[in-house]
């Protein structure tokens, strides 16, 4: 079992930026793509964005591209998501999400990370 904690979220103003974190512990997360998804109240979850185990390949969501970048340190079994140009519409709770290989589906999620964007 993959255990991934999210963290690095807040209350920042628009045009402000956060960093967030997904440490993953637990069984091997050798191999492992991840994923960035956020949730607004009332809203169905998005994603935000994903990287495959070697960096390799980097996707984003259209709502979020040019903004924010997904990266990792697989030597700290860290993921992170680097959040710029923050809006209000970002605010949401933001998960981590891990799938042994970028075809399979996600089988592991974080607690959640609040981000709010205050105007």
């Amino acid at each position: 079992q993959v255990q991934l904690v999210e963290s690095g979220g807040g209350l920042v103003q628009a045009g402000g930026s956060l960093r967030l974190s997904c440490a993953a512990s637990g069984r091997t997360f050798s191999g492992y793509a991840t994923g960035w998804f956020r949730q607004a109240p009332g809203k169905e979850r998005e994603f935000v964005a994903s990287i495959t185990w070697s960096s390799t390949y980097t996707n984003t969501g259209d709502s979020v591209k040019g903004r924010f970048t997904i990266s990792r340190d697989n030597a700290k079994n860290t993921v992170y998501l680097q959040m710029n140009s923050l809006k209000p519409d970002d605010t949401a709770v933001y998960y981590c999400a891990a799938k042994p290989s970028a075809q399979s589906a996600y089988e592991h999620w974080g607690q959640g990370t609040q981000v709010t964007v205050s105007s």
